[in-house]
């Protein structure tokens, strides 16, 4: 399958210059391999460098945040997990490197990113594909390529930027806190008019300052908040008595153990490639005091994928904000019928007894 942006990139290039005289172009690619500049290293003095740390540590930490963003945006695409720090190693090393050459920094790019996996690269192989044409193509084919027309790029980048628009999150705007969509649009407007640094800068802190407040106030609430555990089989609560050795090898027993939100989002996701072959998950949910977006769109999709593969999805004691979030979002009923909401673990237990049983006759 040839990809529809390379197509629309070489067709329209092709009609603006056998047809459109005078266009616009994207301007002249240097051609050739670039300098090796070691004077650097003899020059180097620290009084040199010492105005340009502050703006060099902004750089860091956007780029930082920028290759991250598109790891999870491909991760998404692609059904994957990244390694964050093979991420952010890889990219200084890249950008030490280009800085010998006279390069500036570069970190990760969401758009081409997208692309990419829309066009079918969705392995490594790919990005090391896409690093050998620009080589050829600064090399060899620079006069060329500084003819296609500005026009093309320009749309192509508009296409792409509407295709990683979070539709999901948009739809579901008017269910979300006003503060958190206070914070969002700010992000956005300064990202516009500002920059992106202080875009990133003033989001996190925001975001950061609302957290700390929710917590709080789950806190007050006289709501449990202990840490999260690592995804394991975890040892039995107090009131699950024998259930697991009796039902160890049907019934996996999740004991959600402090809030849901952005930071648990990628653990969560963990459990679900990690279950051994079992008929029924218990999502234990006492324990949980505040569920957020991100959270309740983990949990979302560990549901599906967990039915998906025909496994049976119950959750006991959701009560307060994780339930109004649960059911704002259509999570129950739409995923999870409230018949399968059980007030206490003591009901699930005898739920579990006679579905386990119709489930071994059914069987034979």
């Amino acid at each position: 399958m040839i990809p529809s942006t390379l197509v629309a990139l070489l067709a329209v290039t092709l009609g603006a210059f056998f047809f459109i005289p005078g266009y616009r172009t994207i301007g002249d690619i240097p051609s050739g391999f670039p300098i090796l500049r070691l004077e650097i290293f003899a020059g180097f003095s620290l009084a040199q460098i010492s105005p340009y740390l502050i703006s060099a540590i902004s750089l860091a930490l956007l780029g930082a945040i920028d290759s991250l963003l598109t790891s999870v945006v491909a991760d998404n695409m692609t059904k994957t997990k990244h390694n964050p720090d093979k991420e952010l190693v890889g990219q200084g090393i890249g950008n030490s490197i280009a800085a010998l050459f006279g390069g500036i920094p570069g970190a990760g790019a969401t758009i081409r990113t997208v692309v990419n996996i829309n066009s079918g690269g969705k392995t490594k192989l790919s990005g090391m594909v896409a690093g050998v044409i620009l080589l050829f193509v600064l090399l060899a084919l620079g006069p060329l390529a500084s003819q296609i027309p500005a026009a093309v790029l320009a749309g192509i980048l508009v296409t792409v930027g509407i295709g990683v628009m979070d539709y999901k999150g948009l739809r579901h705007i008017r269910q979300l806190p006003v503060s958190e969509v206070v914070v969002m649009f700010l992000v956005l407007g300064l990202t516009v008019f500002v920059g992106l640094i202080e875009a990133v800068g003033i989001g996190m802190v925001l975001a950061a300052i609302l957290f700390m407040k929710k917590i709080s106030d789950v806190v007050e609430d006289r709501t449990q908040s202990a840490p999260l555990r690592n995804f394991s089989r975890e040892m039995p609560w107090v009131d699950e008595g024998n259930i697991i050795e009796r039902m160890g090898d049907q019934v996996y027993i999740k004991h959600l153990d402090g809030p849901l939100f952005f930071g648990f989002a990628s653990r969560f996701q963990e459990m679900v490639t990690k279950l051994p072959e079992i008929k029924v998950v218990v999502m234990r949910m006492e324990k949980v005091p505040y569920v957020d977006q991100s959270g309740l769109y983990a949990m979302e999709d560990a549901v599906i994928d967990l039915q998906e593969q025909g496994i049976k999805v119950v959750f006991t004691n959701l009560h307060g904000q994780p339930k109004d979030m649960f059911e704002r979002f259509n999570l129950i009923p739409g995923l999870i019928e409230k018949a399968f909401c059980f007030e206490n673990f003591s009901d699930c237990s005898k739920w579990l007894e006679g579905y386990l049983k119709n489930e071994i006759a059914n069987s034979h």
